[in-house]
């Protein structure tokens, strides 16, 4: 597949964070951290144990659909939203962003082109004000959202900003092995857009208080997304849902996982599934010269810039997202059919 393309214009909002950059120099983001930010289990990573227990629910999340559905994870408590037939032949699952809620994908669960998929938005748990558990980080996060996507058979998964971070180590763990489809992932810390670096070191000295304020600014913040003024407003409130201090520690964990390894690009590319990686020219942070090298070096990976501004991606560009599932969904079709192939000439050999 093609490495690189440039696809349909994009509204968003205009940057306007640049003046506090002076700050970022005056509080280092490794400063001790205080005890109620530490994520429980920094250094946890998905071991060969849980891989397997994952993995071999995935072979059981089959049964979702012949209507004997394994469902005993922690996530059969976590906020959703369904889409599509209980018994189509595909599935995908759907992660929203740090603080958003399954609540932002209706545009993308409402296209056409998706409806004889079954489509699951999960609210990732600790957003949107829903329990978050003890251990906050993307490991652990990734272990528990894999166990969904287990239980539910899903073949693709599509995760927007911090929950493309989620599917991203699905797949570098090897709890997920299927195709993913990534809006506006952000591969190491200097990606992310420079007023989110900044809130993660100010609350190293002021504690939840700029995430309180940052989002109490979302509903104006929104008013220049391309969306009737309704939906902007219904966004904002999911927003306002979100308990500051569950959200200062879940942004702290994140920034913990980009620096553990510096850039999560070339993990994306040893993790070797396919994977559609969509950013914006602007607005959504950003990709460094290295990591657009690397990720166009990879043969399973395609790079999508959006000419323009873009801010959120699923409800500004629901069409081409719903695209990328189908083109992800057929490549699993693909790769199904050959697996059949090859192992009918083992057969025979």
């Amino acid at each position: 597949m093609p490495s690189k393309t440039r696809w349909l214009p994009s509204a968003g909002i205009k940057p306007s964070a640049s003046t506090y950059r002076p700050w970022m120099r005056r509080i280092p983001h490794d400063r001790p951290l205080q005890p109620d930010l530490r994520s429980g289990n920094e250094d946890m990573h998905v071991g060969k144990e849980d891989r397997d227990d994952i993995q071999e629910a995935g072979r059981a999340g089959a049964l979702v659909r012949d209507g004997a559905a394994v469902m005993s994870g922690e996530w059969t408590v976590w906020e959703r939203r369904e889409s599509g037939p209980n018994d189509a032949a595909q599935a995908a699952l759907l992660l929203p962003g740090g603080m958003c809620t399954a609540v932002q994908y209706e545009e993308l669960m409402a296209e056409p082109a998706l409806a004889g998929v079954r489509v699951v938005a999960v609210t990732v748990p600790g957003m949107g004000g829903t329990p978050a558990p003890k251990d906050l980080s993307i490991e652990n996060l990734a272990r528990l959202v894999a166990q969904c996507a287990a239980d539910l058979g899903c073949d693709v998964v599509v995760g927007f900003s911090m929950g493309a971070i989620i599917a991203l180590e699905m797949a570098a763990s090897g709890a997920f092995c299927g195709p993913l489809v990534l809006l506006a992932p952000s591969f190491s810390r200097p990606d992310e857009a420079v007023f989110f670096r900044l809130l993660d070191r100010l609350a190293r000295v002021l504690g939840h208080l700029p995430f309180a304020a940052l989002l109490k600014m979302m509903g104006p913040a929104m008013k220049r997304m391309p969306l009737p003024p309704d939906r902007r407003e219904v966004l904002a409130a999911e927003f306002r849902r979100n308990d500051p201090r569950i959200v200062r520690r879940a942004v702290h964990c994140y920034f913990q996982y980009l620096d553990r390894h510096g850039s999560v690009a070339s993990r994306l590319c040893e993790a070797d599934v396919p994977a559609w990686v969509v950013h914006g020219e602007r607005g959504d942070g950003g990709v460094t010269d290295d990591e657009q090298r690397t990720l166009e070096a990879c043969p399973r990976i395609r790079v999508i810039t959006l000419p323009g501004a873009s801010y959120f991606t699923p409800n500004e560009e629901p069409a081409l997202v719903a695209k990328l599932v189908i083109e992800a969904l057929d490549r699993v079709h693909i790769d199904q059919e050959e697996q059949r192939s090859e192992h009918g000439k083992g057969a025979r050999d």
